[in-house]
């Protein structure tokens, strides 16, 4: 087994950048189209190609011809015949929804149920759970986890709104699910009046802008309930499940459990069930929303995650040390995003090259891997 040049697909969302993952990859921008995620890996939705020594191949068909070699014994038995993440780059001009992800119980009954009665609302695509992380590449902004309750009353009260006192009083009690359900369930013909206020009221710049892309929605008063989160570059958030939380605006490395599993409450014009929301919402504070890494090895720095489907490095090669190994086994997708990078060995023996958001492929049995050269590059593997 050797390690093969890999391809992601780019999803061109309406919330995405036109300029950066074109620059990142040295491609003419702006581009035609927003480019708002970069998948790499083997997601049914839009798997990778792979140069294999007969042509290209999706990853995914590449992977279902020999689970064992490609993904090892331990993560076939344990995930069947599928790569369990998905790495991203995500580039994000606009606000995303504001969403949530269930828990793997619950992801597993919903789906047996949707797919038992064809009434139900279509809402997952898999049985499958999607926590996630996010390390910025550029200044990150996003919204990530209940802050204190007490906080978000503050901040609404100060707005002078009658109308909201219902949702103040539940916040001083501590009550972040009535305070969202009250909100989220806002009349549909009283919403706009609601932005307009909040937005009059001038008093929280989040909302101001949150209202420029979503007038009417009753996401903005939401997003007051949440850490609104600033990331340095290499800073890092971690998404469990029933975390609620949207980003903002910048470019960061994604990884991810391999689901498309999303219940979204607002700031979308894509399909919204509260109902569903409310089931999988954690209505507990995150005191720190952020991920706080740690170096493993010189130039090697981790997150610690606590699922088993998934774990991030980010390897800095400075060119003056020896190679670098990967400390993982099993499937790894590699990208690069700064330098000039080196990967394994390919099929002609030579190691594959990586420039800025270009990608790499190593199965299980292409064993241990080093990187060289000097630049960043991101790996993702399974624990």
């Amino acid at each position: 087994m050797t390690v093969y040049q890999l391809t992601g697909a780019i999803r061109p969302y309406a919330w995405g950048s036109r300029t950066v993952i074109a620059d990142l990859q040295g491609r003419p921008s702006p581009s035609d189209a927003p480019e708002a995620e970069l998948w790499l890996g083997a997601h049914p939705g839009d798997p990778s190609t792979v140069a294999a020594p007969d042509g290209p191949v999706s990853l995914d068909a590449l992977i279902a011809g020999d689970p064992p070699a490609h993904l090892g014994a331990e993560v076939a038995g344990t995930f069947g015949a599928r790569l369990p993440y998905l790495l991203k780059i995500l580039a994000a001009e606009a606000p995303l929804s504001l969403q949530a992800h269930p828990d793997p119980d619950y992801a597993r009954e919903a789906w047996a149920r949707q797919q038992a009665d064809p009434t139900l609302p279509r809402n997952y695509t898999d049985a499958h759970h999607k926590p996630e992380m996010l390390v910025a590449l550029t200044p990150f902004e996003a919204l990530c986890g209940f802050r204190a309750p007490h906080l978000a009353a503050d901040d609404i009260e100060a707005m002078g709104i009658a109308s909201l006192t219902p949702v103040v009083k539940a916040l001083r009690d501590s009550d972040l699910r009535t305070a969202v359900e009250l909100l989220l369930s806002w009349p549909a013909g009283d919403r706009t009046a609601l932005v307009e206020a909040v937005v009059a009221a001038g008093t929280s710049r989040l909302a101001v802008d949150l209202a420029a892309h979503y007038p009417g929605d009753p996401g903005v008063l939401v997003a007051l309930l949440l850490n609104h989160v600033r990331l340095k570059p290499g800073e890092a958030i971690w998404m469990p499940a029933g975390n609620l939380h949207a980003y903002l605006r910048g470019a960061g490395i994604e990884l991810m459990a391999a689901s498309d599993n999303v219940l979204r409450g607002g700031l979308t014009p894509k399909r919204v069930d509260v109902e569903e929301l409310l089931k999988v919402l954690r209505f507990e504070v995150l005191d720190d929303p952020l991920l706080h890494s740690e170096e493993v090895a010189p130039g090697v720095q981790t997150w610690r995650v606590p699922v088993p489907d998934f774990v991030l490095y980010r390897i800095t090669l400075d060119g003056t040390r020896p190679p670098t190994e990967v400390p993982a086994a099993g499937p790894r997708v590699i990208v690069a995003t700064a330098g000039d990078v080196f990967v394994g060995e390919a099929v002609d023996g030579t190691p594959v090259e990586l420039t800025p958001g270009r990608a790499a492929y190593a199965p299980a049995e292409a064993g241990r891997i080093k990187l060289a050269g000097s630049g960043v590059a991101f790996v993702a593997a399974v624990p």
